[in-house]
C-alpha cells in the first residue's frame, strides 16, 4: 500500500510541476494576444522561457512513465494474478 502512494504522490507532483509550469509559460513567454504575440517573438528565446519548455518536457516525460507503468501493472494482475506478489523466505 506504501508504494502505491509513493507512486500517486509521484504522479501528483510531476503533474502539477507539469501543469504549474505551463501556466507560467503561457503568462510570462507567449502572453496571449497582439501584444503578447509580438513579445513572445523576443521572451521564448530567454533562458527562463527556455527552461521553462525543458521542465515542461521532462515533466510529461516522467508523468507519461508513470500512467503507462500503472497501466501495465493493473493489465499484469489482470492477467496473472497473485503474479506480483513477493515471496517471502521461509
Amino acid at each position: 500500500m506504501e508504494a502505491i502512494l509513493k507512486t500517486a504522490a509521484s504522479a501528483l507532483i510531476a503533474y502539477s510541476a507539469h501543469y504549474g509550469m505551463a501556466k507560467f509559460y503561457n503568462f510570462a513567454c507567449v502572453p496571449d494576444g497582439f501584444w503578447g504575440y509580438l513579445n513572445g517573438m523576443i521572451s521564448t528565446g530567454s533562458p527562463v522561457c527556455q527552461a521553462g519548455i525543458q521542465v515542461l518536457t521532462h515533466t510529461q516525460v516522467s508523468y507519461s512513465s508513470m500512467i503507462m507503468m500503472g497501466i501495465t501493472r493493473v493489465a499484469i494482475d489482470l492477467i496473472a494474478p497473485g503474479s506480483s506478489q513477493t515471496v517471502k523466505d521461509a
